[in-house]
């Protein structure tokens, strides 16, 4: 494929609108771009969006590789990954990045299939580092970091002779940086590749259902770990969160036991969130769920062991049972309000 130059991002758009990975993915491009001395740039698919994208270059893309057509404006499996292997092999990019999203999770394997090139998916980590291979080292390889083992372990994965290397990346785990309004990007018109053979489903119709819970949005979260998965105290969880405005949350094995869905789960496995008030309570805190919180402004944990890891990174902590400690808050904040 020649020499692998830029790093490149797949642009997921919804109801016309940049999805938040995709900008999430332009920033950490960013960041390994400036590692490795190169440009950051993107490619789309759709109609009509000519004046979205113009996003990118506030957050630090600087070219977009545009195809516009009718039959793109929905997605559908083939023809886009057919789009995208034609893209990236008129311009050779060294890494190519997706959102670990329903398209991105689609798209990505047909993509690397296509190309006979390397593909990590879920990632929550991507550095640039180096890699020794049978007495050969390779410098500035992408290190693709994810959970493993059902996220008990995380590992390291490069394909250091791939071209491009290829990764998702999971929503949320990526920082988005603040956007600057005076940044810019190119957007360059790339034809489209496929015929209508290339469509072989046809979109009825559109069914957009709203979720539930937006832990990614949310400004304050009040979390329940399975010290606080009991009935009684996952009602005052609830009420907390109701007074202050907040989101629910968890940590993994509520969900694993059936008490709350997947939508709630805060952690490596789940969703990461960097709110300015996280609300742990009767959460250990293992490794696993710090890395989807640790990032919060401020973090208040409440646990009976003295011992639990959540108070390592805890501004506040509140040794107690939980059941007590969330009585106490609710009236606290009753009375004050």
């Amino acid at each position: 494929m020649g020499a692998a130059n830029n790093v490149m991002v797949f642009i997921e758009t919804r109801g016309g609108r940049i999805a938040d990975v995709s900008l999430e993915l332009v920033c950490a491009a960013r960041r390994l771009a400036g590692q490795l001395d190169c440009g950051v740039e993107a490619v789309a698919l759709g109609y009509e969006l000519e004046d979205e994208l113009q996003r990118l270059g506030h957050y630090g893309c600087r070219q977009v590789y545009y195809v516009a057509d009718r039959r793109l404006a929905h997605f559908t499996s083939v023809p886009y990954a057919k789009t995208v292997v034609e893209v990236i092999r008129k311009h050779q990019p060294r890494i190519v990045l997706f959102g670990a999203t329903t398209m991105g999770r689609d798209v990505a394997p047909r993509v690397a299939s296509a190309l006979k090139c390397g593909l990590t998916a879920d990632c929550t980590d991507l550095q640039i580092g180096s890699h020794e291979l049978k007495n050969v080292v390779y410098e500035n390889v992408l290190l693709q970091i994810r959970p493993a083992f059902g996220g008990n372990i995380i590992a390291t994965i490069v394909s250091p002779e791939s071209r491009p290397s290829m990764a998702t990346v999971r929503e949320g785990v990526m920082r988005l940086d603040e956007a600057d309004p005076d940044g810019r990007v190119e957007v360059v018109s790339e034809a489209c590749p496929v015929g209508d053979d290339d469509f072989l489903t046809e979109i009825i119709e559109i069914v957009r259902e709203e979720k539930q819970v937006n832990l990614k949005a949310a400004q304050i979260i009040v979390s329940a770990g399975m010290g606080a998965s009991d009935p009684e105290a996952l009602e005052l969880v609830r009420q907390l969160a109701r007074l202050l405005g907040a989101e629910v949350g968890c940590s993994r094995p509520v969900v694993d036991s059936g008490v709350l869905p997947k939508d709630h789960q805060v952690g490596q496995t789940g969703i990461t969130v960097r709110p300015n008030l996280y609300i742990a309570c009767g959460i250990s805190g293992q490794i696993q769920h710090r890395a989807g919180m640790s990032e919060a402004k401020r973090i208040i944990a409440i646990n009976k062991d003295p011992q639990a890891p959540i108070f390592d990174i805890a501004h506040y902590g509140i040794i107690g049972d939980v059941r007590d400690v969330l009585a106490k808050m609710i009236k606290a904040y009753r009375t004050k309000a």
